[in-house]
């Protein structure tokens, strides 16, 4: 399949599985997942057909691992702004993990930490790599260190997403180095 065609898909597929299913006609379950029938009908009665077979590839070959096909299930691994509960158990994290920003966002982190915006959680990386390609989507990257084994310590719960994402509520600015 034609690499544009696999971004296309891609980003059709995060726009309704993490955003706006509703957008659609579709209807994501308590945690998240869509038939797959139902989703490629929805796509094709919205101008966009989508064959099972280029889901599946799709699915397969997306570099970051956002999608889980279960069956005739689907759904995005992470990085949901509308309500739904992945199901992920409390994770002990590493002592350290990194986030990915820019330099004009950093004075705002300085005084209220990490916060999720419009998602549920904030999203770390496990390696300096992963959290500098995140930062720089949106300009020249910054890698903040998070000190989260003292987070955890503290009481603070991480769950540790299917595609190696490590989620926590928020980050207080005083576990960031």
């Amino acid at each position: 399949m034609d690499e544009r065609r696999v971004v296309k898909i891609s980003k059709y597929l995060a726009k309704h599985l993490r955003h706006r299913p509703e957008r659609i006609g579709l209807t994501l379950d308590a945690q998240g997942w869509a038939d797959v029938d139902e989703l490629l009908a929805a796509a094709a009665r919205h101008g966009f057909r989508i064959t099972r077979a280029e889901l599946e590839h799709v699915v397969a070959v997306n570099d970051k691992k956002r999608y889980a096909l279960d069956g005739d299930r689907i759904r995005a691994v992470q990085g949901h702004s509308v309500q739904v509960d992945l199901d992920l158990p409390v994770t002990p994290p590493p002592e350290f993990l990194y986030h990915g920003t820019v330099a004009r966002a950093l004075e705002a982190i300085r005084q209220d930490g990490l916060m999720p915006m419009q998602r549920h959680h904030v999203h770390l990386s496990p390696d300096r790599e992963t959290a500098q390609r995140v930062g720089a989507r949106r300009g020249v990257p910054v890698v903040l260190t998070v000190q989260s084994g003292r987070m955890a310590a503290d009481g603070h719960e991480f769950r540790l997403s299917e595609n190696g994402v490590w989620l926590v509520d928020a980050v207080p600015p005083e576990y960031l180095g």
